[in-house]
């Protein structure tokens, strides 16, 4: 009875071992191919990818994709070389901190509500980026000098899923602004608006005041039955301590407005200033007056740049273009105004490459982001403490960076 109890385990062991042995070369089989169609190192690279581009966000079910897009491929369009005024790309995102800026891509534009494109933005932004040597004799700024700045790719955005793609932004700019960075946000479409203040406000110790360019006031509750383009500020303003009396919006105006989005304005006391105020008023006294509401008992502020508050006629790259916008010395007067006082972030959305004219929709996306940046090196509130600790340090600002 014993020796036949063990003849039986011997051959239900010998048939586990077959069947282990048929699903390692199963796996090899698969591996193999893998290697074959991918290149040798693929699966080690994909590895590597999952760690460095940190865990997706829970709402995510595909666990493969990760928080930071890693492929080489999603940078420049196909190059992996174009980054943000050529400054060192941070492949592996738990190095990240001790940096003053970072750059990051949201290729969003699935909120779109009329013409899409807005996804190549952040590689159209880059590529042109390239042309600047980030030096400025006006202002007497190298930013390269000045700053320790870094671009860590394109966050990992779920296209057929807008509430997926937020829960992605929030939780990749609330990991850039724990470690103590200043956010440069490469949009997409202003969908993106909504999740990236989600992401930012919570490490405000305060109230968050926003000062938001465009020619729309984006303040529709829904769009299509979603949280579209048009509608991010109506939920940012819902934030625990985003307060829609700290809300400035300048340049709204034109024929494609929402008369919903002015009387949400309207009731929850938002300030909206039209090109109208700024032509009666001018530049310098309406930013004034935009930084006494956006700071008011506050303790920093958001700036949220949508390219169509640009007349079309020098920003024709974008979605929703609107006639008789601001000009681009108008714009680089105000949003130097805007950042005097410091920042706590800043994205620049709405640049679709597909209607653009020889990139320069692109080529002034790039230089407001360094007219915001030189100002806050300028007047001193952005740059200073990273350079003071890599100096006692000695610690290379290239740390960690290819």
């Amino acid at each position: 009875m014993l020796d036949d109890e063990s003849s039986e385990s011997r051959e239900e062991e010998r048939d586990h071992r077959k069947l282990r042995r048929e699903d390692l070369r199963g796996t090899w089989a698969l591996q193999w191919e893998a290697e074959r169609q991918e290149g040798p190192g693929s699966s080690l690279r994909r590895e590597q990818a999952r760690r460095y581009g940190l865990e997706a966000a829970a709402s995510v079910g595909d666990r493969s994709l990760t928080l930071f897009r890693r492929e080489a491929w999603t940078l420049g369009g196909g190059t992996g070389e174009a980054t943000f005024l050529q400054v060192p790309f941070l492949r592996d995102m738990r190095q990240l901190g001790g940096q003053d800026v970072v750059f990051v891509g949201v290729p969003l534009d699935s909120g779109t509500t009329c013409r899409p494109g807005a996804r190549f933005g952040p590689a159209a932004i880059r590529r042109a980026s390239a042309l600047s040597y980030g030096y400025n004799p006006e202002r007497g700024v190298d930013l390269h000098e000045a700053l320790i700045m870094v671009d860590v790719g394109d966050i990992q955005v779920i296209p057929s899923s807008l509430e997926k793609s937020f829960d992605q932004i929030s939780r990749a700019l609330s990991y850039i602004a724990e470690r103590g960075a200043f956010p440069v946000v490469l949009g997409g479409d202003h969908s993106i608006g909504y999740a990236t203040l989600r992401g930012i406000a919570p490490h405000v110790a305060g109230k968050l005041g926003v000062i938001h360019f465009d020619r729309h006031s984006d303040l529709s509750e829904r769009t299509y039955d979603g949280r579209m383009h048009a509608s991010p500020f109506f939920h940012a303003i819902t934030l625990p301590n985003v307060s829609p009396t700290n809300l400035v919006q300048i340049g709204i105006g034109g024929w494609t407005g929402s008369k919903k989005g002015m009387r949400v304005a309207q009731e929850r006391q938002i300030t909206v200033i039209t090109l109208e105020d700024i032509d009666r008023y001018g530049c310098e006294r309406v930013m004034e007056y935009a930084l006494e509401v956006a700071w008011k008992g506050t303790s920093a502020v958001w700036l949220s740049f949508d390219i169509d508050v640009v007349d079309p006629a020098f920003a024709p790259g974008t979605g929703t273009p609107e006639p008789g916008g601001l000009l681009p010395r108008e714009i680089f007067r105000m949003v130097r105004l805007a950042a005097r006082e410091g920042l706590q972030g800043m994205e620049l959305v709405e640049v679709a490459p597909p209607y653009d004219v020889a990139d320069v929709t692109a080529l002034l996306a790039g230089r407001i982001i360094m007219e915001v940046l030189g100002t806050l090196v300028e007047r001193g509130k952005l740059g200073g403490t990273a350079r003071a600790r890599t100096a006692e340090t000695g610690e290379s600002q290239h740390r960690g960076l290819v």
